[in-house]
């Protein structure tokens, strides 16, 4: 069988360096378009794709080396199944999983609105940062819904596009908790507690719409991951907040200000570091 499958089969590849939304999507953008693709299966936890298809295996193979996320080849099969009912299954997860993605976009974005500006008028350096993460996951889900029906040109593209928009806002926010490092600032501690209690209520119940779609494949998992990651950061600023009452002192908002802040900057770096021919 030199150029393609007669018969579906099933390939298993272990992608060790997928376990980000963005990662999940630059797999996805790099297989879905080509001949004899029938449906993608991922588990983040395993961080492992399922590709059933037609297609050559050795191209299947070549297209996720290109991405460089230490991709290996674990699990060869025949598949069985209906390769028609198969794919028709995964339009219609697709559409559902479309629909919790712009939940979970408007989410986020409001959330984000919300953060910025009680940020700046509570002086608090946390939830400005918690803001900024809010707007990367807001990115990151815009991201997935714009590659829908796109060239695979087109997805790498705009996935890497988000990670140049959080290292642009992680550097202005980088820069602000310095600022307010050197010339001090005086965060509202009751303020930074109850906002937080805010964006950890809207990250709870973007879990609760993940949940029942956070094994079913196409970034699902990973959107879990990302925000289970920012209910801790939730935390953490309540947590900031109660120590600057605790102890009268700004240090405590500036110091989880600067970790989410990192937290972000590195998601950026390894979103820029992928590469995609």
């Amino acid at each position: 069988m030199t150029n393609a499958q007669l018969i579906p089969v099933r390939q298993t590849f272990a992608v060790r360096k997928m376990d980000c939304a963005a990662e999940k999507q630059l797999v996805k953008s790099a297989l879905e378009d080509k001949p004899g693709i029938i449906s993608l299966e991922f588990d983040m936890q395993l961080r492992q794709v399922d590709v059933v298809h037609t297609a050559k295996l050795g191209d299947v193979d070549a297209a996720l080396q290109r991405l460089k996320l230490d991709s290996e080849q674990i699990a060869l099969t025949d598949y069985h199944g209906d390769a028609d009912v198969l794919a028709s299954t995964q339009q219609a997860r697709d559409a559902d999983e479309a629909k919790t993605l712009r939940a979970l976009l408007a989410i986020n974005f409001v959330m984000f609105g919300v953060e910025i500006v009680a940020g700046i008028w509570a002086q608090s350096a946390g939830l400005i940062a918690d803001s900024l993460d809010m707007l990367a996951d807001a990115s990151v889900y815009g991201v997935a819904l714009y590659a829908v029906g796109r060239s695979a040109s087109l997805k790498l593209t705009a996935a890497r596009a988000t990670g140049w928009l959080q290292l642009v806002l992680g550097v202005g926010v980088l820069i602000e908790v310095l600022r307010r490092f050197a010339y001090g600032s005086e965060p509202q501690s009751l303020f930074m507690i109850g906002i937080g209690l805010m964006a950890l209520a809207a990250n709870i119940l973007c879990l609760y719409l993940l949940a029942s779609k956070k094994d079913s494949g196409v970034h699902m998992t990973a959107t879990w991951i990302c925000s289970s990651n920012d209910v801790i950061a939730n935390a953490g600023v309540i947590v900031a907040g109660i120590l600057v009452i605790l102890t009268n002192s700004p240090y405590p908002d500036l110091v989880i200000g600067l970790i989410i802040t990192a937290v972000v900057l590195n998601g950026s770096r390894r979103i820029l570091s992928l590469k995609a021919r």
